[in-house]
């Protein structure tokens, strides 16, 4: 799958703040177009029982200070998009005949996770922020609607410094529909990777067997691929893939997202929960 068009919500935050960086990093080195996504809360959510208990003026004073933060919030992400694009080189368009490295920004006003669920099905890649213990309630939200509402692959950004992905990229293989989706939507990035590794799990209920396979199918594409099979109990399988992630000193990790069950917020595949709450390098995740 060819990745020509990028997007990456943007609040003024930490986190869309890395997001940019990685976002516009690799969109620089694949050509893309990059649309960053702003969302304004509206003023009127700020107020949780209109009416109840709550003065006229009171609930003017509250929309007020809300509209004065979002403002100033967009004005801050606002700055982030204009910093990316001069630091990168990209060209301010929305017209794709232009061609190019181009970026263009969008500001609307609403829920981030219902906007990113929107726009995300009519773009090629979402990079978006792993959720940490001090992240906003929404970048959980945004996240869960990136994965699991689009149908496109999702670069989930870890927090701190990340090495410019794609040079050394592992894939955690399982032979699953997921897995699958992922490895297809990065076949682009794996070819101009300079080492592709294929891990596999021989967990007793999982059999590392098709690892072959895999790098059978991605030598069609021109890719030199080498498999390594992770031995032991499913309930070990996260912390070793990170352990041996983190020995291949790979910048890019490819896998698919789970879950266990609809309920998606509350209860994602053990792996899957694993690698959000503790990879160190960006993750091309697809569900």
């Amino acid at each position: 799958m060819t990745l020509r068009t990028f997007l990456i919500p943007a609040d003024g935050s930490n986190d869309s703040a890395r997001c940019l960086e990685l976002g516009f990093m690799l969109g620089q080195r694949l050509n893309a177009h990059i649309d960053v996504l702003h969302v304004r809360s509206d003023p009127k959510d700020t107020v949780p029982l209109l009416g109840e208990g709550m003065s006229v003026a009171m609930i003017e004073d509250m929309m007020d200070v809300a509209e004065k933060e979002g403002v100033s919030r967009s004005a801050l992400a606002h700055k982030g998009f204009e910093d990316a694009v001069r630091k990168f080189g990209a060209v301010e368009s929305d017209a794709a005949a232009a061609g190019g490295f181009s970026a263009r920004w969008l500001e609307e006003t609403g829920r981030e996770d219902d906007a990113v669920a929107a726009h995300g099905r009519i773009t090629d890649l979402i990079v978006a922020a792993r959720p940490t213990e001090t992240s906003d309630v929404s970048t959980n939200l945004t996240l869960n609607a990136a994965l699991f509402e689009t149908g496109r692959p999702v670069l989930v950004v870890p927090p701190g410094d990340a090495p410019e992905p794609g040079r050394k990229i592992v894939i955690s293989w399982n032979g699953s529909a997921q897995a699958a989706r992922a490895v297809a939507s990065a076949i682009s990035l794996l070819k101009a990777a300079k080492s592709v590794t294929v891990f596999t799990v021989d967990s007793g209920r999982t059999s590392g067997e098709r690892a072959p396979e895999l790098a059978s199918y991605l030598a069609w594409h021109g890719i030199q691929a080498r498999t390594e099979t992770i031995f032991g109990p499913a309930s070990t399988v996260g912390p070793k893939l990170i352990d041996d992630v983190r020995a291949e000193q790979a910048d890019l990790l490819v896998m698919g997202a789970y879950t266990h069950s609809r309920m998606r917020q509350l209860i994602l595949g053990g792996v899957t929960r694993h690698v959000l709450e503790t990879a160190e390098l960006p993750v091309l995740m697809a569900h």
